[in-house]
């Protein structure tokens, strides 16, 4: 049954993403809208945590919280990746430009010369496994 859900969904999502992909303001809107949302319906559950005192109040107390959490992002990764980004972290290393600065037509491009790329690399590794199964023989 849960399998079955998460199908739906990730198959609504692909459906959602492809139409909005191309408004991006609008898809910038409804992102940015939802994600403050959810953040606040957090935030404030936390805080009614917090009010109840006990454990929950010094879990969620904020010096505590910022210690514990900021721990939990760096262990996982999440911290650098959640403030900045990755991909403009390659980006500025590469000196290229953020993806959303790119053209429709630039991204399509890139991504024929990354599958040139890969059709490039399947042909070397199945030249390498003949030569492999040639030298195998003698």
């Amino acid at each position: 049954m849960f399998k079955k859900i998460a199908q739906f969904f990730d198959k609504l999502e692909d459906r959602v993403r492809a139409r909005l992909s191309h408004r991006s303001i609008l898809y910038a809107l409804i992102g940015g809208t939802c994600t403050v949302l959810f953040w606040r319906g957090i935030w404030h559950s936390a805080d009614i945590l917090m009010v109840r005192g006990g454990f929950w109040g010094d879990f969620f107390y904020e010096p505590t919280s910022i210690i514990w959490t900021s721990v939990i992002l760096l262990m996982t990764g999440l911290f650098v990746s959640n403030f900045i980004g990755e991909r403009i972290v390659i980006s500025g290393l590469k000196r290229e430009k953020k993806v959303t600065d790119k053209t429709e037509l630039e991204v399509q491009e890139e991504e024929i010369r990354i599958k040139r790329l890969e059709d490039k690399m399947d042909t070397l590794l199945k030249e390498i496994l003949t030569i492999k199964d040639d030298l195998a023989k003698k």
